[in-house]
């Protein structure tokens, strides 16, 4: 792939990176399985590990665009199942997801999603959710925000017994929100699945047992 990038105008870091992508074997992996991104790969080591999905759920999707995630589950919940996804970028559509764009943080937008779901009770709130990184120190708490957003989506949406799954990364305020995502949820676990590079600070919680 090398020579892709040989006659362009992107800078040496953005060369390295791009190389890095396109070698990558779970980037190579999802473009073979038809998945719209490597993402796919966290979610079904994390459900292969915990059975989270099973078929006739309803799940909402925060941070859907690309749409692997959206992949992924609806065809696990199968045609008497519901999906919900979200995100503020655009999303092709998928068969058996309602994608609804835009930023979930303004009212008009919350508001649609919670029409979307209606009066189902909803089994599980999954996020992959992060912003455009700056590589500076603002990007935590950016981060852990938008962390904080999920979680107060899934408890507002979730059904007693519901369960969480929300992309994080290690720093500060990660201790504080993991003690509250702990106080909603029998169980919490954290799981870093292969498919995540190993240099990167990001790992996923998994909540089981919403208190309600």
């Amino acid at each position: 792939m090398a020579e892709k990038f040989q006659n362009t105008n992107l800078s040496k870091s953005s060369k390295s990176w791009l190389r890095e992508h396109w070698d990558d074997p779970y980037v190579q992996r999802a473009q073979k399985d038809g998945y719209r991104s490597r993402a796919a790969y966290k979610l079904l080591e994390i459900n292969e590990k915990d059975r989270l999905i099973r078929p006739g759920m309803t799940i909402v999707d925060l941070g859907s665009a690309p749409g692997s995630w959206s992949q992924i589950v609806a065809k696990l919940v199968g045609d008497h199942g519901r999906v919900i996804a979200s995100d503020i970028l655009e999303m092709d559509g998928l068969a058996g997801v309602t994608f609804i764009q835009g930023d979930f943080r303004e009212d008009e937008v919350f508001a649609q999603i919670l029409e979307t779901i209606g009066e189902a009770p909803v089994d599980l709130v999954i996020s992959d959710m992060a912003p455009n990184m700056s590589g500076t120190s603002a990007d935590q708490p950016r981060i852990m925000y938008l962390c904080e957003l999920a979680l107060d989506m899934a408890v507002r949406v979730l059904k007693p017994g519901g369960s969480f799954v929300v992309k994080v990364f290690q720093g500060e305020g990660y201790e504080e929100y993991r003690r509250q995502v702990q106080g909603h949820f029998k169980v919490l676990k954290s799981r870093k699945p292969q498919a995540s590079r190993p240099r990167s600070p990001e790992l996923y919680l998994v909540g089981e047992g919403f208190r309600g």
